[in-house]
């Protein structure tokens, strides 16, 4: 018994004495770990605080893109994301809830602000599973801060906003295809995390991303369990550093021209495509540039129609206005006598014969100043012969044609030359076989406005850093050729000029009254997915080159439209309704005067109503009168002026027919042009000031009818630019 009990007490003994070492080795773990805030090697302060610090990603705005006056093209904007958060664990102080306590009325709430059905909503915020929060789809991203806080002011608990930068364009289908488009794309961070980042996508906006990007910064800063700024807990902020702002060449009055002419030939013609650009005749400053098919970039609405630019990407056979170049070597040469005759219609090569655009049926023996102005293809045969085809090969060279330019702009074609055999460089003479892309045109044709000097196309004016305000790439007008002397551009600019006031002259379509303008029209025939050339009366692309002033020309401007559809009318109108009111606007945006006028001749109209629309086209233009054509039937139903009345050369007459009524770009018009359209087709006119057509309320292209208001503002040429840009805001506010 005394033995048991003996053996009790040292059974305790040993068991205080294990857990009183078990307490010492236990004390001092701890008064260690307190001491040197260490265990098993690890830091546990910088433990605990990597477990509350979180780290956010700071964006770094992207740079703006600014025309050439510092109009805003593309710039950053703030955006909003709503989130409703569901679970209660966020909310530690019942009387101020973090969650949704009343799904119904956040639901109806919400419904006010946001394109989704109060019903939808309701779902979502109901939504099954217990999830920690809820968005709402497209329909709650990118909310501007003005409904930001007026859902905040609603007090609704639970919601919450996620803050997003936001690529705005203000102008919306705009030069889309130059200045391009940025999305957001997913990629892994230094921390292994999946993040979106915007990328610049295609034009300038995907050219110049690392000029435009920045750098992002982070913010650090200790958190709760649920993730929020713990109060007194200071943020450790790398601040980001933005994207450098571009300035383009890009003047948005005349882009604003470009786009409405592009728009009218569009609605009214349809055409598979066109573009144009317009552009400093004496530096290669290209002031607007844009085509159609184009696409809204801030929504990306018809991109899927057509992806490339077509100014830069697209090299095709240029037709005609190819006997430019043609024309200005044989002169350079001194073979090109414009008195000289030879028999125009047919020229052969081998066992090929070359044919005038008449079929071969020629004009008789005339001039090659004549022939210049008929567009004869024969006539480039036999000036390509005189200066021998090696020769010629050479100023294809020194033009750089079918070489690529380096404008600022991706995937450039350089188009190609074929020259191997006779017919080929007959054929490339007159702008058939070779290829080009407009840069190249454009480029080529600098060299005739500029007294010889060819000066390459330019996109980008300058690159300003955001942080300093210092300009970082500063461009200037370059020359890279020089292939023609001064006097032969000036003779080759002669000749030119009267492809559009000859009798005779193909340009004519294209005269501008109190402007002379040189140019060359082109035809060329389209190819297949055969290889072979299409047939059909449509199937071409129509364009024209031309230079104004003459005399010293300040603008070139390119156009070219590809398969429109031409009801009764020639290849040259749409083309026209681009170059004429482009070219005219943009002079005297420009303060550019017109000449003198030169006193017209009068003509008396016959009655035209009942006659095939063509035909009156083509009486019209022999007139020397501008027609205008309202609609699409093959009949005339009214004219204005009607028979038997009289009017000057160069003024406009309006032939109505009886479909598809659409209104005309005014631009430039006198109050007495826009009168003969109000009469016509009995509009209510309204207009204020004096001088010419500024804006119209009723936007060209657009169907019209009987008794609609017409509202047009007037403003002298002179005083027009200041009117202009506000007659641009106006618009702008209304898109």
């Amino acid at each position: 018994m005394m033995e048991n009990r003996n053996n009790r007490k040292i059974g305790a003994v040993i068991l205080y004495i294990g857990f009183a070492l078990l307490f010492f080795i236990l004390f001092i773990r701890v008064l260690f770990i307190q001491t040197t805030g260490k265990a098993d090697g690890h830091e546990l302060k910088n433990e605990a605080l990597e477990k509350y610090m979180r780290t956010d990603v700071l964006e770094a705005s992207r740079g703006t893109i600014y025309d050439t006056n510092g109009e805003v093209i593309a710039e950053d904007t703030t955006s909003f994301t709503i989130a409703a958060i569901l679970d209660e664990s966020v909310t530690i102080n019942p009387e101020e809830p973090n969650h949704v306590i009343d799904p119904e009325k956040t639901a109806r709430v919400l419904a006010k602000y946001i394109d989704m059905e109060e019903s939808e909503i309701l779902a979502r915020l109901k939504k099954e599973g217990d999830p920690f929060q809820v968005e709402f789809g497209k329909a709650g991203r990118g909310l501007s801060n003005s409904v930001k806080l007026q859902i905040e002011k609603e007090n609704l608990p639970g919601i919450t906003f996620i803050r997003q930068a936001k690529r705005f364009y203000p102008n919306g289908r705009f030069a889309s295809h130059l200045i391009g488009f940025t999305q957001q794309v997913e990629k892994e961070d230094e921390n292994g995390r999946f993040v979106f980042e915007t990328e610049g996508q295609m034009g300038i906006e995907k050219s110049y991303e690392k000029y435009l990007k920045g750098t992002n910064g982070k913010i650090r800063y200790t958190s709760d369990l649920w993730g929020y700024l713990l109060p007194n807990k200071k943020e450790m902020v790398e601040e980001p550093e933005d994207g450098d702002h571009i300035y383009l060449t890009i003047d948005s009055k005349v882009q604003t021209f470009l786009e409405d002419a592009l728009n009218q030939v569009e609605a009214q013609y349809d055409p598979l495509k066109a573009f144009a650009v317009v552009a400093e005749a004496k530096t290669g400053k290209i002031l607007a540039l844009s085509q159609r098919p184009t696409f809204h970039p801030g929504t990306r609405e018809g991109l899927d129609v057509n992806w490339m630019n077509d100014l830069v990407e697209y090299s095709y056979e240029p037709g005609s206005t190819m006997k430019i170049f043609t024309v200005a070597a044989a002169i350079e040469e001194g073979v090109f006598n414009e008195n000289e005759t030879y028999q125009s219609g047919t020229f052969s090569v081998g066992p090929n014969k070359i044919r005038d655009h008449n079929g071969g049926a020629g004009w008789g023996v005339i001039t090659y100043k004549e022939g210049v102005q008929r567009s004869s293809n024969v006539a480039m045969a036999n000036l390509l012969g005189k200066m021998t085809p090696g020769v010629f090969r050479q100023y294809l060279e020194d033009f750089h044609l079918g070489q690529k330019t380096g404008i600022e702009l991706p995937n450039e074609a350089s188009g190609s030359i074929l020259y191997n055999y006779p017919l080929e460089q007959v054929t490339t003479s007159f702008g058939q076989g070779s290829t080009v892309n407009a840069m190249q045109m454009l480029q080529a044709s600098t060299a005739i406005a500029n007294d010889g000097k060819m000066m390459k196309p330019y996109i980008i004016d300058k690159i300003v850093d955001d942080s300093t305000g210092k300009t970082i790439i500063n461009t200037k007008p370059a020359v890279v050729g020089e292939p023609i002397s001064k006097e032969t551009a000036r003779k080759t600019l002669d000749i030119l000029e009267t492809v559009v006031t000859a009798e005779h002259g193909t340009g004519k379509p294209y005269h501008i009254e109190g402007y002379e303008v040189a140019g060359k029209t082109g035809t060329a025939q389209l190819v297949g997915k055969d290889g072979r050339y299409l047939t059909g009366a449509n199937n071409y692309v129509f364009s024209f080159l031309g230079m104004a002033p003459k005399d010293d020309p300040e603008l070139i401007v390119y156009v070219a439209v590809a398969q429109p559809k031409l009801g009764n009318e020639s290849g040259s109108a749409p083309v026209s309704k681009i170059f004429n009111p482009v070219m005219r606007n943009s002079l005297q945006y420009l303060n550019v005067r017109p000449e003198k006028t030169i006193v017209s001749e009068t003509v008396e109209l016959k009655d035209f109503v009942g006659m095939k629309t063509f035909k009156a086209r083509e009486a019209y233009d022999s007139y020397g009168v501008d027609p205008v054509i309202i609609g699409t039937g093959n009949k005339i139903v009214k004219q204005v002026p009607a028979a038997g009345e009289k009017l000057l050369q160069g003024e406009k007459a309006v032939l109505v027919t009886s479909e598809k009524w659409t209104m005309p770009d005014m631009s430039g018009w006198s109050v007495r042009d826009v009168m003969k359209i109000t009469e016509s087709v009995g509009l209510k006119l309204s207009y204020s000031g004096s001088g010419y057509v500024i804006s119209q309320n009723i936007k060209a292209g657009s169907s019209i009818k009987e008794g609609q208001k017409l509202i047009v503002k007037l403003e002298h040429p002179e005083n027009v630019k200041e009117p202009i840009e506000k007659a641009k805001k106006d618009s702008d506010q209304s898109r």
